[in-house]
């Protein structure tokens, strides 16, 4: 009797675990179907594209490009809300804490989403918790000097840097872009040179332009005018081939391998459903092959690009160690 109803015992377990899982089961074809309907119908009302920087720079104004195409694409209103502050950490937190439902979003930077992981020994978010949509541009950094420096290509900058040791370098602050690249330049050449850190990268090429420090390496964009105008002079360009409309030669075929680019790419909070992300990415796709979208950086100085989501995480990840290994070797902190 007692092996009789163990069997019975068991039987009814069964029945209960199969029903169970059915439910399950039923219920994550529900919660599937519902996502397909989401993103279907996304977006239904405004959405919130935080530029985690001041208005009027690069950053602000590819968010307020890509918000346009979208609200044409979509025909919805992509709204730009800069939330500034800290190194792009308060716009940033801001979105990684926002609801998952698509309707708030981050136009992410290197700074953001290269730096700032690796330079803060604490951070209030880090790259997990967002969902990268896909990379919308590049703008390539430029190696400039004082017209005064008797320089013309980077073979003359070297040996001029070693003829003076401790030769000074401008940037936008500690921790910067252009402070590591220039400590990158430091471990690639053996060469001494000293940082000279200012509050953003115009004091330190005011300063360049009056002859009190040695070079900068900055993003095109901000040296662009000083170049054309013959103010500054552009000694290699940090991109993997020749710019088109950018007449400077870059660092590799000048025989240093140094490849480095300020990007912006555009982010959701993580656990955003993958069809509203694939929506985004394919809407970006779009935006850049749009004549107006495409002017309007390549005005800036910026080249568009267009990713897939898996393509932004492998070129995230990529940058990450990138300047993980800037950070280390330089020994920047920040807090």
């Amino acid at each position: 009797m007692g092996c009789i109803a163990n069997t019975k015992s068991v039987s009814q377990v069964s029945k209960s675990l199969a029903a169970f899982c059915a439910a399950l089961a039923c219920q994550g074809a529900v919660g599937s179907a519902w996502a397909q309907d989401a993103a279907a119908a996304y977006p239904d009302k405004p959405v919130k594209l935080v530029a985690p920087f001041a208005a009027g720079g690069a950053l602000d104004m590819i968010a307020r490009s890509i918000a346009q195409s979208w609200s044409k694409q979509f025909g919805q209103t992509f709204v730009v809300d800069n939330r500034a502050g800290a190194a792009g950490i308060i716009g940033s937190t801001y979105v990684a804490n926002a609801a998952a439902d698509g309707y708030t979003l981050l136009l992410g930077s290197t700074t953001t989403h290269g730096i700032n992981p690796s330079l803060y020994k604490t951070i209030s978010y880090k790259p997990q918790d967002f969902a990268p949509i896909s990379l919308i541009a590049t703008i390539p950094h430029v190696l400039v000097v004082n017209p005064s420096l008797d320089v013309d290509n980077l073979q003359d900058f070297l040996a001029y840097v070693k003829a003076h040791p401790g030769a000074t370098f401008g940037s936008a602050g500690i921790g910067s872009p252009h402070h590591l690249v220039g400590e990158m330049l430091k471990t690639a050449t053996g060469l001494e040179m000293t940082h000279v850190p200012y509050k953003g990268s115009a004091p330190a090429l005011s300063d360049l332009l009056g002859g009190q420090i040695s070079f900068v390496s900055v993003e095109y964009t901000a040296a662009a005018q000083f170049i054309s105008s013959g103010k500054l002079k552009a000694i290699a360009i940090a991109s993997n081939e020749r710019v088109p409309g950018i007449d400077v030669a870059t660092y590799r075929e000048q025989g240093l391998p140094l490849e480095v680019t300020a990007w912006y790419a555009v982010y959701a909070p993580a656990k955003t459903p993958p069809a509203i992300v694939e929506k985004l990415a394919r809407g970006v796709a779009a935006a850049v092959k749009e004549p107006e979208f495409r002017n309007r950086l390549v005005a800036l100085g910026a080249q568009p690009v267009g990713s897939s989501s898996a393509e932004m995480t492998a070129f995230q990840n990529k940058e990450l160690a990138l300047w993980a290994k800037a950070i280390k070797d330089s020994g920047a902190t920040a807090e």
